[in-house]
C-alpha cells in the first residue's frame, strides 16, 4: 500500500545518498503574472533533478531497497526513467541495461550512453520495448526496474509531493500532474490524499487514466503526439488506478497544440527548458481546461528536461 507513511520511508532510504538527489527549487509566482485568475501558482522545478526528471527519486529507491544481481538492473523507458536508473546504477557502481522504443528521442539515447547504460532500441511504442526488456530480464536475472508500476517508484515519487508541502509551508490547493503511467501522480495523490485537489493532465493522443476513468477499469490505449516518448504508456499503471480511484479528483485532455505553445511560453517568459511532458500544467491553466478560484494556489510539477533543446527555438 502506498501511503503517507510509505512516502516518508522512501525519503529517509533516499537520504542515505545525499550526494545523489536534489532538492529542487519551488518557484512561486502569482497567478496574475501567469495570466492566471488564481492567489499563486507553486512552479516545482523538478526538471534539475539528477537525471533530468522526477524519475531519479523511484529509481534509486528501487535500487536500494532490492538486492542488485551482478547482471545489474534492467528496464524499459521512454528514455526519462531509464536515464534515471542509469544515473543511480552508475553512483551505485551497478550495470545497467535499457530498452527503448523507437519513438526515443536521440537526445535521451545519447544521455544513457553518457552515464554507462547499455541501449537497446526495439518495438514501435513502449509496450513492445517493455516485452523484449521482460524477456532478457528471464534470461539474465537483472532487476528490473519499471518506469512507473512499482512500490518503490511510486513512494520515490511521492517524496516530490512531501517536498512541494515542506517549500510550500502547507499543501497547495491544488495540484496539476502530467500523466503517462501514473506513477508520478500516484506518489502526489497518496502523500496529499484529501489535503490537496489533485488533477490529472494527458494529451489528447496518449489518453490512459483517462480512459480507464471512462471504462471503469485500465484499458489499452493507441498513443502518440507531441508527449509521447514520455507519457507514451499504453495503459495505466495497476498502482496508480487503484489510488487515483480514491485521491485523483479529475482527469483532463489537453490537445498537442496548447501543450507546445504552453512550453514555449515557459522558455520565452521564464527561461525555463523543459520537454512537452512537463508543460500540460501550465497549458491546463491558459486554455481554461482547468480554472482554479480566485484566491487558490496551484503548484504545477515541471517534471522533466530531457529533450532537444533546439526545438525551442
Amino acid at each position: 500500500m502506498i501511503d503517507r507513511a510509505a512516502i516518508a520511508a522512501a525519503r529517509r532510504q533516499l537520504a542515505t545518498q545525499p550526494d545523489f538527489l536534489r532538492t529542487t527549487p519551488l518557484m512561486r509566482l502569482s497567478g496574475q503574472s501567469l495570466g492566471v485568475e488564481c492567489g499563486e501558482v507553486w512552479l516545482k522545478l523538478e526538471h534539475l533533478q539528477v537525471g533530468g526528471s522526477f524519475k531519479a527519486r523511484g529509481m534509486l529507491y528501487r535500487l536500494l531497497a532490492n538486492p542488485v544481481p551482478d547482471s545489474g538492473v534492467i528496464i524499459a523507458s521512454g528514455g526519462n526513467a531509464g536515464i534515471a536508473v542509469a544515473a543511480a546504477a552508475r553512483a551505485l557502481g551497478v550495470r545497467c541495461e535499457v530498452f527503448v522504443p523507437e519513438v526515443s528521442p536521440e537526445a535521451k539515447r545519447a544521455r544513457l550512453r553518457a552515464l554507462g547504460a547499455e541501449v537497446v532500441v526495439t518495438g514501435a511504442a513502449y509496450s513492445e520495448a517493455l516485452e523484449a526488456c521482460v524477456a532478457r530480464q528471464q534470461a539474465t536475472g537483472a532487476l528490473q526496474a519499471h518506469a512507473y508500476d512499482q512500490p518503490e517508484v511510486v513512494a520515490g515519487a511521492g517524496t516530490l509531493a512531501l517536498e512541494i508541502e515542506e517549500q510550500g509551508g502547507r499543501p497547495p490547493d491544488s495540484v496539476l500532474v502530467s500523466v503517462g503511467g501514473g506513477g508520478l501522480i500516484g506518489g502526489v495523490a497518496a502523500w496529499f490524499a484529501s489535503r490537496a485537489h489533485v488533477v490529472a493532465l494527458e494529451p489528447e493522443r496518449a489518453p490512459t487514466l483517462h480512459a480507464a476513468r471512462a471504462a471503469g477499469h485500465p484499458v489499452d490505449v493507441d498513443v502518440g503526439g507531441v508527449a509521447a516518448d514520455s507519457l507514451g504508456a499504453r495503459r495505466i499503471g495497476a498502482l496508480c488506478w487503484e489510488i487515483s480511484q480514491r485521491h485523483v479528483h479529475d482527469a483532463l485532455l489537453l490537445p498537442d497544440e496548447a501543450i507546445r505553445a504552453a512550453q514555449l511560453w515557459l522558455w520565452k517568459e521564464l527561461k525555463l527548458a523543459v520537454e512537452p511532458a512537463a508543460a500540460l500544467g501550465l497549458a491546463a491553466l491558459q486554455t481554461g481546461a482547468y480554472k482554479p478560484q480566485p484566491q487558490e494556489t496551484v503548484a504545477l510539477i515541471l517534471c522533466g528536461a530531457n529533450f532537444d533543446p533546439s526545438s525551442l527555438s
